[in-house]
């Protein structure tokens, strides 16, 4: 793995980073008080290419790299958790997803609109029953006689951007008998009959990444709306969350970053006692455990994001190091965001600081996506070849 990053790499962060500080961070306490889509930065994202980082440049894309994905990540998370979540799922979950796995009708027709932010993109497998239990789906797809269509019929839960998407990325099932390896994937054209969205979830944290439930009555999809066979589906899901969990990997080091950075300010300005309350040895042993969880997860990160670009090239998985980055970085976030407003005391308890934002934003980290007990049975199983 080479520490030295390219000037494409570097360039997409830096944009990234004025993006963050010009526009999201100013506005990040607003939309995170309303609970509304911040459709105008979200836009702004996509004309610079920030949603379809690594899609290539003929599908509208920005054409660059795995790395330059996550660089540009941790910069959008600290100054927004939730137009990171976004970002996330548009560039991971749904381009990836089509960019893998479709045909190249599919990628010009469904990927380009994406990636150039004309348009937002979700991603539909978790259901009211089965969340860790994906293979436990119920939403059912049924061939019609003419093999012209498919007729769709179910509930999809806590999908992200679902309130404004305009295609989804769904999962259901084909044949009921067959398991996991009866399930098969699709793209949803949401402005046709049959789709319904149900209320936007008021959340804890991420506020601003709409999500909600939706729900199929007998909607009829063109079986050139299939992605991949029958069958497929949920080996397509699988490698989809492993890119996703990188994503979210780099959303928790960007904010845990944030976190990390206001508590230092915080510790060489404020006094107690008549000097810095960062010179108390208590306050020094939190910033230095800080510290070290968040250089762990920043490098496990770009580790894993290095191993999905070698994957391009030698169809290697790289889910351990997907789910090694995400378990560490969620984890890390969590304590640091916990020990930066211990740190500011009542002032960080107040809605005049970001740190109870950055607080609540951390918990998510560790649930979707796979949650942190999910992650811990993949590593596990990866390394013994125990099931």
């Amino acid at each position: 793995m080479d520490f030295q990053f390219t000037e494409e790499q570097l360039m997409i962060r830096d944009v990234a980073r004025r993006i963050a500080q010009e526009k999201i961070a100013p506005s990040a306490e607003h939309w995170d008080k309303v609970g509304e889509f911040p459709l105008e930065n979200i836009r702004l994202l996509g004309e610079n290419g920030l949603m379809g980082i690594e899609v290539p440049t003929e599908y509208g894309g920005a054409g660059l790299d795995s790395i330059g994905y996550v660089l540009a990540m941790f910069e959008i998370a600290a100054a927004d958790c939730a137009h990171s979540t976004i970002m996330s799922v548009n560039n991971t979950l749904y381009c990836n997803g089509l960019l893998r796995n479709g045909t190249e009708e599919q990628k010009h027709k469904y990927v380009t609109p994406i990636a150039t932010g004309e348009a937002i993109g979700a991603y539909a497998l978790t259901e009211p029953q089965s969340g860790s239990d994906a293979s436990a789906m119920r939403t059912r797809a049924v061939l019609s006689a003419d093999g012209s269509h498919y007729v769709i019929n179910g509930k999809k839960s806590w999908i992200t951007s679902g309130p404004v998407a305009k295609y989804i990325m769904l999962f259901a099932v084909t044949d009921p008998a067959a398991g996991a390896k009866g399930i098969t994937a699709f793209i949803v054209d949401t402005g046709r009959e049959g789709f319904f969205r149900g209320k936007t979830e008021p959340k804890l944290g991420i506020r601003a990444s709409a999500t909600c439930e939706i729900e199929f009555q007998d909607y009829r999809l063109p079986v050139e709306d299939r992605i991949g066979e029958e069958g497929q589906g949920f080996r397509i899901a699988m490698g989809v969350l492993d890119a996703g969990r990188i994503g979210i990997a780099a959303q928790a080091v960007g904010l845990a970053r944030a976190a990390y950075e206001a508590a230092v300010a915080y510790v060489k300005e404020r006094k107690s006692f008549g000097q810095p309350i960062g010179s108390f040895q208590m306050i020094q042993a939190k910033i230095a455990d800080m510290k070290c969880r968040l250089d762990a997860a920043e490098i496990l990160t770009l580790r894993a994001a290095w191993a999905k670009q070698q994957s391009l090239a030698t169809g290697a998985r790289f889910s351990t190091e997907a789910s090694v980055a995400k378990l560490t970085a969620s984890e890390a976030a969590m304590y640091i965001t916990h020990q930066a407003l211990q740190i500011h005391g009542g002032m960080g308890y107040s809605k005049e600081m970001p740190l109870e934002r950055y607080f609540r934003d951390a918990k998510i980290t560790e649930i979707y996506e796979g949650t942190s007990e999910i992650q811990r049975l993949v590593i596990a199983r990866n390394e013994t070849g125990l099931r």
